[in-house]
């Protein structure tokens, strides 16, 4: 099939844009390969330290002629998504000698959850532990004593940090290794109406608590459409996963096979194997198109407009929200998983999945299939299903048809012919709407303004029943400087009462909304944000403001010139505890939201 033309001058635009700093990555890693650090080349000290405790592989090691896998973990206890990692490496060395190789446990990063921190202080360090992430990955293998790596880590910020930090590291191929989701607990419908009845105080909290503790109830990623099961989407459209890996559940031998072919695989593409291939040309502008392609095509999290800037940018790549919205008008949604649709992301699975969503992608001209994969050289080996036959990994053709079309469709019978992530301009900069979930008789709203610095402020606005009107609701001083970029997902359930109760609703703000945010129409990641006197913080109570999403405009419908003449609004003290004070340096100097809003790539040159 004919690549799509939108695709094709999509992918030029960005190589274009990004020719001097590709280039200079790319002359990073080959001087990387060939004049860096590696296990070899370490003096005799430095190469006794790093296999002193390797037990029975120190003579493979030490002896240099075989493959020694590197692996990051994000691995703790406390969060179900990364439970399951905590077996993973002892497994994978035994998977390793299976082929000769070795592997060993390179350092551990940071894996935090927006879940246990919505609405709270730790919120605000969410945004920069992708950087702290990303520090971590590139300590951890510093050390040159590794052929390959394995990059364990499946939720919102941990995926994109484990990029960007071993892309540091392109001369070295990778393969992420997810865990899967947690099996279907209580529906997502179901867990919106209690969260709905519980902000208007219909039901207390034991009801509440009994609800959540049923939708989030064992070990794996939530079952929601959100960043994190994004994250696993984009892998196997990128091509670091096996085939299939993305959504099989955590605990099943079908799981552990997966693991098992990852980590002999690595061993195969590894530094001196037989088909190398570097971390940094399988992430090339084609597989950052395809990475966007998929996030529009199955209404992916609105948090990628912000990591997908920032791991592009760490392989020389720039990717802004133009590239964003034009696919967005050529990519039709073909999934509806929660917040999009009934299902979650255990019935789009069972569907056909990405093996289908690839395959049907890659029939209509929407996917570049010519990009270098862990697997091969081709992205068709991803719209494959895995399966155990006897025992063995198999991998079948993706299905014909899709099992359940009310869950996943074909590109040429979508649900809607645009991908539903659409830049926003106007008077009051630029930002992003994901108009997927929400109605489309909501996708214009005009109505005044009610102006918050804090989010605690429109909780007691709404409980006070000051918003019981058609109303925009303005965030601001929530961008990257002001206090990290909290997600703002802790006022859905409020905002979504008010529009059942049927008044015109919107959210603007220079903050995020969490990827499982949906049916409230919401203007964010607003740039320039308010800290630093943007637009936002001229904004005042009763200005009218007009959401067009179908035109991509955001106005503030006041005079020009007595907009200019406003004093702008003085930002609050920065918070201090749970360790904020902490990131003050990253608060300082990170860059804007459709750059990635990070410190370290601005601090780097990146």
């Amino acid at each position: 099939m004919t690549l799509h033309p939108a695709v094709e001058a999509v992918t030029a635009r960005i190589v274009e844009r990004s020719a001097a700093s590709r280039s200079a990555y790319l002359a990073l890693i080959r001087h990387e390969r060939e004049k860096g650090v590696d296990r070899r080349s370490l003096a005799c000290g430095n190469l006794a330290h790093g296999f002193a405790a390797s037990g029975e592989d120190k003579i493979a090691i030490r002896g240099g002629r075989t493959m020694n896998v590197g692996i990051v973990t994000a691995y703790n206890d406390m969060l179900s998504a990364h439970q399951p990692y905590g077996r993973y490496p002892e497994q994978m060395k035994l998977f390793a000698r299976e082929v000769g190789a070795t592997a060993q446990v390179a350092g551990a990063v940071p894996a935090m959850c927006d879940g246990v921190t919505q609405g709270l202080p730790g919120m605000e360090l969410s945004l920069f532990s992708r950087d702290t992430i990303a520090l971590s990955t590139a300590v951890a293998l510093s050390h040159g004593m590794f052929e390959s790596a394995a990059l364990l880590g499946i939720c919102d910020k941990i995926v994109p940090g484990l990029l960007i930090g071993a892309l540091r590291f392109g001369h070295l191929p990778a393969i992420l290794i997810p865990a899967g989701p947690m099996p279907s607990g209580l529906a997502n419908k179901e867990k919106v109406r209690i969260r709905q009845l519980f902000a208007e105080g219909k039901v207390g909290e034991e009801e509440l608590l009994d609800a959540e503790s049923a939708s989030y109830h064992s070990a794996g990623t939530c079952t929601f459409y959100g960043t994190a099961n994004s994250n696993q989407m984009m892998m196997e459209v990128m091509g670091l996963h096996m085939p299939g890996a993305a959504f099989v559940n955590p605990g099943t031998r079908l799981r552990q096979e997966l693991t098992r072919a990852a980590v002999h695989r690595l061993a195969e593409i590894g530094w001196d194997g037989n088909d190398y291939r570097p971390l940094g040309l399988c992430i090339d502008e084609k597989a950052i198109v395809n990475a966007a392609v998929g996030l529009l095509a199955t209404g992916g999290s609105t948090n990628h407009a912000i990591h997908l800037p920032a791991i592009a940018r760490g392989a020389g790549i720039l990717f802004d929200w133009e590239d964003l919205d034009r696919l967005s008008s050529a990519v039709p949604l073909i999934a509806r998983v929660y917040p999009n649709g009934s299902g979650d992301v255990n019935l789009f699975h069972a569907a056909g999945g990405m093996a289908y969503t690839i395959a049907t992608l890659l029939e209509n001209g929407l996917l570049h299939g010519d990009i270098m994969t862990v697997a091969g050289d081709d992205l068709a080996a991803y719209a494959q299903e895995p399966r155990l036959d006897d025992g063995k990994l198999v991998w079948d053709p993706a299905p014909a048809v899709s099992r359940d079309e009310a869950m996943l469709r074909p590109a040429s019978n979508p649900f809607q012919p645009d991908g539903g992530m659409r830049l926003l301009q106007g008077n009051l900069g630029r930002g992003v709407i994901k108009t997927s979930a929400v109605d489309p008789s909501r996708w214009v709203i005009e109505a005044p303004a009610r102006v918050f610095d804090d989010q605690d402020d429109v909780g007691r606005a709404f409980k006070a029943g000051e918003l019981e009107q058609d109303v925009v609701v303005v965030v601001r001083f929530q961008g990257p400087r002001a206090n990290g970029m909290p997600e703002l997902h802790k006022l859905t359930p409020q905002l979504g009462v008010l529009q059942d109760k049927g008044f015109r609703v919107a959210l603007v703000t220079d903050g995020r909304m969490s990827g499982a945010s949906g049916k409230v129409p919401a203007a964010i990641h607003f740039t320039p944000e308010a800290l630093g006197n943007g637009p936002l913080a001229r904004v005042r109570d009763g200005d009218r403001i007009r959401l067009d999403a179908e035109q991509g405009i955001l106005t503030l419908l006041v005079d020009e010139a007595e907009f200019a003449e406003r004093e702008p609004a003085v930002p609050p003290s920065p918070a201090l505890g749970t360790g904020r004070e902490l990131f003050a340096f990253m608060r300082h100097g990170a860059d804007g939201a459709e750059q990635g809003g990070s410190a370290m790539l601005a601090g780097a040159g990146l």
